[in-house]
């Protein structure tokens, strides 16, 4: 018998978002509902940190991570993680840091399992120009965040 991965749905300012546990680090944030949600600590956590990110009362994230991908991807996504609040950087710089070309970071990120906690919104294409983002509303979700961090955006 397999037990479900302990889940936690709650509403911010960019729609209903999803959190999932397991071996104790979150693994992934999706969007939307679920039909049962699990109070562990680490999820009422991470649930709490969200919602004072979105209060404009956190920065960063201080959360155990375990997002499940390729050794490239996950090179990629911690890379990610080290952009500062309020900054972002294009897919050709992050490239070039990384030794890879643009179109396979794009990718990584797109496959970026928690969202915002991992500011895959914070790259953008050249000339500043968005790219696509994974959540609810896209591009749109993308823009919300990055002006919440103050980021002027086209």
């Amino acid at each position: 018998m397999t037990t479900a991965m302990p889940q936690l749905a709650f509403n911010s300012p960019i729609g209903p978002l999803a959190l999932f546990e397991a071996d104790d680090a979150i693994v992934a944030l999706d969007w939307g509902f679920l039909p049962e949600n699990d109070e562990t600590p680490l999820l009422l956590k991470a649930r709490d940190q969200l919602e004072e990110y979105f209060d404009g009362k956190r920065t960063s994230f201080d959360l155990p991570l375990a997002p499940h991908g390729t050794a490239f991807q996950q090179k990629v996504w911690a890379a990610l993680a080290k952009i500062p609040f309020g900054q972002t950087r294009s897919y050709g710089q992050l490239a070039e840091q990384l030794g890879t070309a643009a179109r396979a970071l794009g990718g990584a990120c797109g496959r970026n399992p928690i969202p915002v906690i991992i500011p895959c919104h914070r790259v953008l294409g050249a000339n500043g120009a968005m790219g696509g983002y994974s959540g609810i509303d896209g591009v749109e979700t993308k823009e919300f965040l990055l002006r919440h961090e103050g980021v002027s955006v086209k």
